[in-house]
């Protein structure tokens, strides 16, 4: 019979979850000096700030959701839903890193 927790089953989401919160920061330092004039930052990055996290989070929430539907343990509903918040970390860390740098991102 299989146990119903196994506490290995959220390493991977503990490790997904780490790595997403330290995008985070990188995205908060740059927004944060690119408001502050360090860097020249379109007018369009307040509100898309906004708008991103009430997409991101619906996404999330979707995800979980559909995984539970699909009977996944929890460690896969953790994983479901860090994945949508994770992939605007990161790309949101990619873009304003290029753009910090000089780039057209």
């Amino acid at each position: 019979m299989t146990p119903l927790f196994n506490p290995f089953d959220f390493l991977r989401p503990t490790i997904e979850m780490s790595r997403m919160m330290v995008e985070a920061q990188e995205v908060i330092l740059l927004r944060m000096t690119g408001l502050a004039g360090v860097w020249q930052m379109g007018p369009a990055e307040n509100q898309r700030m906004m708008d991103e996290k009430v997409e991101a989070m619906t996404e999330s929430a979707q995800a979980v959701y559909a995984s539970g539907m699909a009977g996944n343990t929890a460690g896969e509903m953790a994983l479901a839903g860090i994945a949508p918040l994770r992939d605007r970390t990161r790309a949101n860390a990619k873009r304003l890193t290029i753009k910090a740098a000089g780039g057209a991102a």
